[in-house]
């Protein structure tokens, strides 16, 4: 179903391309008439080129876990009310970005902060290339403004870390040893401070993963929160588990080569992709030198920009 799904996709972008080109032809015997004027041939020009460069990105997408839905998840940096108010302000602008593309998110985790904002969020983004495109914003975001939590109104720099794996589903098969599963159980409360649930509805899934190369054990956490039922967020919890094994094993796969993690940098605070810099106004991406002034876009989503030069320096990497 899938592969039909992917093949209905190219065919209706080859028929757009089609009918932009054969538009375009037209106008340009218009424009001899004086039927059109100079002004449409450019608007149609640029909508055509449009269209084509997102053709030629989404070709990019070739490897199999790019076609996949998305796991997103943002952790706030040090610097308490800051970084975490920071950090919702990535999750709503991720969230506007996924709305524009049409894809369906769903909050599967959501701590609010002590006082603003979050400590962490879990987003599952559902729709074809999501993870293609999202694979690029893994890392470290910063953010330089007057931060209106300072009685001083002093300049502060804050910190957000982005962590995306490919959302994998029922026909990728991955094992879990239940013998290295532990689970917790708390109170949940949902997004924007609403209270989901008086009971113990969250789950909090702890899992030993052993690297069989380097022999090497981490601890995989995962907290739920999706719905008021511990059973459904148990279940939950095991697929975003299933996604995390999914990408540590195309790591592994792909270490050699690159393919998967080689263009980005781990995830340390020293280490950011981006800046967001409000007094300047100012967004620049490091790794690409990408940047743009229209701060109050990117916030609200608009960050297509971005993922377009990452994949266009980084081929799809």
């Amino acid at each position: 179903m899938k592969v039909v799904q992917g093949l209905k996709h190219w065919i209706k972008d080859y028929n757009e391309v089609d009918n932009l080109a054969t538009e375009l032809a037209l106008a340009f015997e218009y424009i001899k008439e004086d039927l059109v004027s100079e002004e449409e041939i450019d608007q149609l020009y640029a909508k055509a080129i449009e269209k084509l460069e997102d053709v030629e990105l989404r070709n990019m997408l070739r490897n199999e876990e790019d076609r996949m839905g998305a796991v997103l998840k943002i952790n706030s940096g040090a610097g308490g009310t800051e970084s975490q108010d920071w950090a919702s302000m990535l999750a709503r602008m991720y969230m506007r970005w996924c709305e524009d593309q049409g894809y369906k998110v769903t909050i599967t985790n959501w701590q609010d902060g002590d006082d603003a904002g979050i400590k962490t969020a879990t987003l599952q983004v559902e729709g074809d290339l999501a993870y293609g495109f999202l694979k690029s914003e893994n890392g470290v975001h910063r953010l330089v403004r007057v931060s209106p939590y300072n009685a001083q109104g002093k300049r502060m720099t804050s910190f957000a870390s982005v962590f995306v794996v490919p959302l994998v589903d029922d026909s990728i098969e991955v094992e879990i040893n239940p013998a290295l599963v532990t689970w917790e159980t708390f109170r949940s409360g949902g997004a924007g401070g609403q209270n989901v649930n008086k009971v113990e509805t969250g789950v909090r899934l702890r899992y030993m993963y052993t690297d069989p190369d380097t022999g090497v054990t981490e601890e995989i956490l995962i907290e739920n929160t999706e719905t008021r039922s511990q059973l459904d967020n148990r279940e939950n919890a095991k697929r975003l588990l299933r996604s995390q094994l999914y990408d540590k094993e195309l790591q592994r796969r792909n270490k050699a080569k690159e393919a998967i993690e080689g263009s980005k940098k781990k995830i340390e605070w020293g280490s950011q992709i981006r800046s967001y810099v409000f007094d300047d106004r100012r967004v620049k991406d490091h790794r690409t030198n990408y940047q743009t002034s229209d701060v109050d876009g990117v916030m609200d989503g608009k960050i297509s920009p971005f993922i377009k030069a990452y994949l266009m320096e980084f081929g799809g990497e």
